[in-house]
């Protein structure tokens, strides 16, 4: 047998295996609802970003149809080229009239939303001020940009603005960069800090509102509405179509210059097919619910209100969560994976978040609880909590 050079990558498996950090992604089988069936089970479903239930709403499924029938199953091409299509331009139009802003701009992910910005608007001889619980995104599109980076603590508005002041130089430009809502520990940025700080040491100011989309401010208007903000004041707004939207993408919103920017410098605009008519035309249709329908967002709070209240007069860890990311918090990764197991044999689909994805005895289960999930769903999930939890000691 011919030697095989990889592997080194199945020495390192197994040693995530034996400290009980490995992945094992269970499989979805039908519809991503409040209860659905993973690998075979009928569970309530905690694990979804499917923050409003737009994943499975019949318009959403009916603009996809249709736009798909019409104007095909792909674009065929970048933007750049012969990729760009009325729809999209529509998609950017609603978006940046949702968020504020001048102009947005369509990416194929948050992803490659925050790290093609970043690495776009900065150089070498930049910096960037970065919160330390930032997403990989942030970090991947600071480390492209070969700026310089400085990590501030966690929601330390005061530490940020000395970092700006140290790093200030003749002709450098400085970002500073947060997500809106950290997406493990569900705790909301200082926002309004971080603005007057940047503000103050003239710095670009940008936020990751990914989780923050579609579920704070008016309308789910995200983090700047929540803090009743000017959005002239927050330069970059960059967000999700993935989440509280409930199809797929990114975007980018701000001013016009910003926008042509990056339709020119940024790379996963330039180097990656367009979005489809069928995930265009359902984003569209989710922004006319979101608009229409200010009552899932008020229902997302109040089902929050409850499961988070119940886990923590159980006597859950639940962190610092002051959203519908409600973790909870086991320890070692071990302890984690055993809380996700015995609760998927209750019937609760929560999925365990070990290291490096969270700091080593911090693991914990995520849960996500949405606007569609009933207050007999989420009692049932209490329950199986309240079992799997004494069992293994946690409360």
């Amino acid at each position: 047998m011919a030697n095989d050079p990889l592997a080194y990558l199945q020495e390192q498996l197994d040693e995530l295996e034996a400290a009980g950090s490995a992945i094992h992604p269970r499989t979805l089988e039908g519809e991503q609802l409040p209860r659905a069936r993973f690998d075979g089970r009928d569970v309530i479903n905690l694990a979804s970003n499917n923050y409003l239930g737009l994943a499975a709403d019949p318009r959403l499924k009916r603009a996809a149809s249709e736009a798909a029938a019409s104007l095909g199953a792909g674009s065929g091409a970048v933007r750049t080229i012969a990729g760009t299509m009325s729809a999209h331009r529509e998609l950017e139009r609603r978006f940046a009239a949702f968020k504020g802003a001048e102009d947005a701009l369509m990416f194929q992910s948050g992803f490659t939303s925050n790290a093609g910005t970043v690495a776009a608007i900065l150089s070498k001889e930049d910096v960037i001020v970065s919160d330390e619980l930032n997403h990989a995104s942030i970090i991947d599109g600071a480390r492209l940009s070969r700026a310089e980076i400085k990590v501030f603590p966690h929601k330390d508005a005061e530490a940020a603005g000395r970092l700006l002041e140290e790093t200030a130089r003749p002709g450098r430009h400085q970002l500073l960069i947060t997500d809106g809502v950290f997406s493990m520990d569900g705790d909301i940025a200082p926002l309004p800090d971080l603005v007057e700080v940047a503000q103050r040491h003239g710095a670009i100011m940008m936020i990751d509102d990914a989780h923050a989309s579609g579920v704070l401010g008016t309308n789910g208007k995200g983090t700047v509405s929540h803090f009743g903000l000017d959005p002239l004041q927050v330069d970059v707004q960059v967000g999700t179509l993935s989440k509280a939207i409930g199809v797929l993408g990114g975007f980018i919103a701000g001013r016009k210059h910003l926008i042509q920017w990056l339709v020119n410098r940024g790379r996963p605009f330039l180097f990656s097919t367009s979005a489809t008519p069928a995930d265009t035309a359902a984003c569209i249709a989710a922004l006319d619910v979101l608009e229409s329908e200010p009552d899932r967002v008020e229902r997302l709070w109040e089902r929050t209100r409850f499961f988070k209240q119940g886990l923590q007069e159980l006597g859950f860890d639940t962190g610092a969560s002051e959203t519908p990311i409600t973790p909870v918090i086991a320890g070692e990764d071990r302890a984690a994976q055993d809380l996700s197991r015995l609760l998927f044999d209750e019937g609760v689909f929560t999925p365990p978040i070990v290291f490096p994805t969270v700091a080593r005895g911090k693991a914990r289960v995520r849960t996500i609880v949405t606007s569609e999930h009933t207050e007999e769903d989420l009692g049932q999930a209490l329950d199986a909590f309240e079992r799997v939890g004494r069992k293994l000691e946690l409360i």
